[in-house]
């Protein structure tokens, strides 16, 4: 059985998936376990420069669970055409087309593929159609300004999976690629 490609993404209420500190301002248990059933299956991700350099910087000393013991274990495959600094563990660079290793990546075994932040990697393996399952928390707050996930994408047909509340707001909203 192929591996799935997840994509796991924060965004606003108007699709904004940059800089989600902005935006998600509340945390509580049910965001916890929606994260917690999300990387559970996975034993690899892909991320692009921008979000590997920020996360290096950032998980390696965080104590905040259950990422950073997941983010800071798992094989981490970088989309970067330069050397990945800063160092971080089980990390390694892509020297080819991102769309290609991910191609190849989930042709292997293993678990599922995490595809976290990394707003234009996400959109190339959609656009490829390689994403299975899109994982969303939308929060209840309008960004206003910043790169929107789904810009500049070819149509995409989706089977909802799942919706529900959290305590704080937040919308936990499921998809599966059809096709």
């Amino acid at each position: 059985m192929p591996r799935k490609i997840v994509l796991y993404e924060l965004l606003s209420l108007d699709g904004v998936a940059e800089d989600p500190d902005a935006f998600v301002t509340e945390w509580d248990a049910a965001l916890d376990a929606n994260l917690g059933s999300v990387i559970a299956t996975q034993d690899a991700v892909l991320l692009g420069r921008r979000s590997y350099e920020e996360w290096a910087r950032f998980w390696p000393t965080s104590t905040i669970e259950p990422f950073a013991s997941f983010i800071n274990a798992v094989d981490k495959h970088v989309a970067s055409a330069t050397p990945l600094e800063p160092a971080w563990a089980n990390s390694q660079r892509i020297a080819e087309d991102p769309v290609d290793f991910a191609r190849r990546l989930k042709d292997a075994p293993g678990g599922d593929i995490g595809v976290h932040a990394s707003i234009s990697l996400a959109r190339s393996l959609l656009a490829a159609g390689l994403v299975d399952e899109i994982r969303l928390v939308i929060a209840p707050r309008v960004a206003g300004r910043g790169r929107h996930l789904l810009d500049e994408l070819p149509p995409i047909r989706l089977e909802t999976l799942r919706v529900e509340p959290s305590p704080a707001g937040y919308l936990l909203v499921d998809y599966r690629v059809v096709g």
